[in-house]
C-alpha cells in the first residue's frame, strides 16, 4: 500500500487526474471504476480541464460505476451525478457507460453486471471514496471481504451524510445497488481518495488499525496495487505517513 499525503483538495484532484491521464494515455482502451460524491467533483473537474487541454481521446475507455441508490429519483440518482460531473462534459457515448440499474430481478441485474465486468477484461482503475464509518462503495460496516454485487441497506451515518443532497433524511433511500468489497478486490489497481478532518477516524482505522469487516475499507489492505491519496487533515490521525 502506497500512501501520499498532499496540503489540500487541489493538490489531491491534480494529483489523481494526472495519473487518470496517464493511465488512459498508456492504455486507450481503459477500464475504469468510477465513484460519485463530493470528493469525487473536485477531481472530475480537474480531469475535464486536462482533457480539453490536451485533447485526450476517451472513445474507447469503459466506465463501471461503483454504486446506485435504490428507488430512487432521477435527480439524485448516482447516474445524474456521473452526467453532470463526467460523461457529459466529457461526451463520453452511452455505450461506453455502465451503471447498476434498478429493475424487478435485482440479483439477476447484479450477476449481470460482474459478467459485464468480466467481459470488458476487469477493471483496470478503481477510484473510491471512503466513509466517515469506514465503507467503501456502499459496503458499509459487516460487510464481508467476499461479498459482492448486491442489495444493501445504507447505515444511518450513510444516510446523514446524503441529507444535503435529498433534503431530508426521509427522502434519503434506506437501500442501494453495490459492487461488494471482493469485486473491488479485483481491479487491477485502486486509488482512494479522501480529504478533510472528518475522514481521520475512518482512514486511522482502515490504515493502522486491524482488518476488519468492521471497516471494510481496512480489506484494501490485502490488494497488491493500492495507492491512498490524502491531505494532511485527512492523515492527520495517522502513526506515520
Amino acid at each position: 500500500m502506497k500512501i501520499i499525503s498532499l496540503r489540500n483538495k487541489n493538490e489531491i484532484s491534480k494529483k489523481v487526474s494526472l495519473i487518470l491521464f496517464s493511465e488512459i494515455k498508456k492504455n486507450p482502451n481503459l477500464v475504469l471504476g468510477l465513484a460519485t460524491g463530493k470528493t469525487m467533483i473536485p477531481i472530475y473537474k480537474e480531469f475535464i480541464k486536462i482533457v480539453k487541454k490536451s485533447r485526450l481521446e476517451l472513445r474507447k475507455i469503459k466506465t463501471f460505476n461503483l454504486d446506485e441508490y435504490h428507488n430512487v429519483n432521477n435527480t439524485n440518482s448516482m447516474r445524474n451525478f456521473m452526467e453532470k460531473f463526467f460523461y457529459n462534459p466529457l461526451k463520453i457515448k452511452k455505450s461506453q457507460i455502465h451503471f447498476l440499474k434498478n429493475g424487478e430481478n435485482l440479483r439477476k441485474t447484479c450477476r449481470d453486471y460482474e459478467i459485464s465486468i468480466i467481459k470488458s477484461g476487469g477493471i483496470d482503475l478503481q477510484l473510491l471514496g471512503i466513509g466517515r464509518n469506514g465503507h467503501v462503495a456502499f459496503n458499509e460496516p459487516g460487510s464481508p471481504i467476499n461479498s459482492r454485487c448486491r442489495l444493501v441497506t445504507l447505515a444511518n451515518s450513510t444516510r446523514i451524510d446524503a441529507i444535503k443532497e435529498f433534503g431530508s433524511l426521509e427522502k434519503v433511500p434506506i437501500k442501494a445497488l453495490t459492487l461488494g468489497i471482493k469485486n473491488i478486490l479485483q481491479s487491477k489497481k485502486i486509488i482512494l481518495i479522501a480529504f478533510r478532518k472528518y475522514k481521520a477516524d475512518a482512514i486511522k482505522k482502515a490504515i493502522d488499525g486491524p482488518i476488519t469487516k468492521k471497516i471494510p475499507a481496512s480489506f484494501l489492505r490485502k490488494h497488491k496495487d493500492v495507492t491512498i491519496i490524502l491531505d494532511k487533515e485527512a492523515g492527520s490521525l495517522l502513526k506515520k505517513i
